[in-house]
């Protein structure tokens, strides 16, 4: 399979409690997974787009699961590298009240923090349109961060289009390092994903046209900052405007942003108006806010699209 979209980045099986309150006292887990960009290519995929995520696994029952999980969404699993006595990453996610979340981490040395750019298949990138990656893939490891770097440099310079989540997590990496990996990232990205707390621990941003206009002098050619349940902002160097959220009760935000992103690529797509692009993409985030964990709850378009007649948008 020729893939419309390819994304690089850390898979992680997800444990989501079933009720609200610590780990300590919750007795249940749901299995999932999740991982920023194995969720926005989920998310493409449901969007009816062709995609691959390209990666390592480790050679456990988890790695088979998210093999088994990209297949089941028709994605193209032949660039996956299976590392033999290497593990897949987990995470572990908290519920608190009105839908937020917390996470705790077991990703250390995974097999998809050994990812480099001896395991990129170029001629294979090429068949594709997008590529998306994200401020986590940089961090996990130095040599994610150069696979990701140097496969956003060449798409770009093959005429390709770059999606780019900043997802910033500064338990990862250091402020420091990130300003300086996410610039050389930056400079080749058609459009970043951004939020306010992002722009705010990078750089001391609180303001979105603040935050949008920096990331346009870095490079950027259309920023969207990510409000969550209250939509987002757009802007490039010709206009900039905000659109409201969807009207939903959220149950586990986990992997919202990432479908945000996956919706925004089928937008770009079909050739949409950016209003109607971010309207959109609000509607696939909202929805995915409704259920529990990252993956089971994202929409197809169908779903999305009757939640927008529903309430009147774009």
């Amino acid at each position: 399979m020729n893939p419309d979209v390819v994304s690089l980045g850390e898979p992680m099986v997800e444990f989501c409690a079933t009720d609200v309150g610590r780990l300590s006292v919750v007795p249940l887990f749901k299995r999932g997974w999740g991982g920023d960009t194995s969720n926005f290519a989920v998310a493409v995929a449901r969007q009816d787009l062709k995609v691959a995520h390209i990666c390592r696994l480790g050679s456990d029952e988890f790695g088979k699961s998210f093999l088994d999980l990209w297949e089941k969404e028709g994605m193209d699993n032949s660039r996956v590298i299976v590392e033999d006595g290497a593990f897949t990453a987990i995470y572990i996610i908290s519920l608190m009240e009105g839908g937020g979340h917390d996470f705790t981490y077991y990703r250390a040395n995974s097999a998809a923090s050994r990812y480099s750019v001896e395991d990129i298949d170029w001629d294979y990138l090429d068949q594709s349109k997008y590529f998306h990656s994200s401020g986590i893939s940089l961090a996990i490891s130095k040599t994610v961060r150069e696979a990701a770097i140097k496969a956003l440099h060449h798409v770009k310079e093959n005429g390709g289009f770059n999606s780019f989540d900043i997802n910033m997590r500064a338990k990862l990496w250091t402020t420091e390092t990130a300003r300086k990996s996410l610039a050389e990232a930056f400079e080749v990205c058609d459009v970043v994903f951004a939020s306010m707390e992002d722009m705010n621990t990078l750089y001391g941003i609180t303001d979105p046209e603040k935050a949008a206009k920096h990331l346009r002098e870095m490079g950027v050619e259309t920023v969207v900052v990510k409000h969550g349940g209250k939509g987002c902002f757009v802007s490039t160097n010709e206009k900039s405007f905000t659109m409201p959220g969807y009207k939903i009760t959220p149950v586990d935000t986990t992997g919202s942003g990432d479908a945000f992103d996956g919706a925004w690529i089928k937008g770009v797509d079909m050739g949409w108006e950016l209003e109607k692009i971010a309207s959109y993409s609000n509607a696939v985030g909202a929805i995915t806010a409704t259920g529990l964990g990252a993956v089971a709850p994202i929409p197809r378009y169908e779903e999305a699209v009757k939640l927008i007649k529903e309430q009147g948008g774009v």
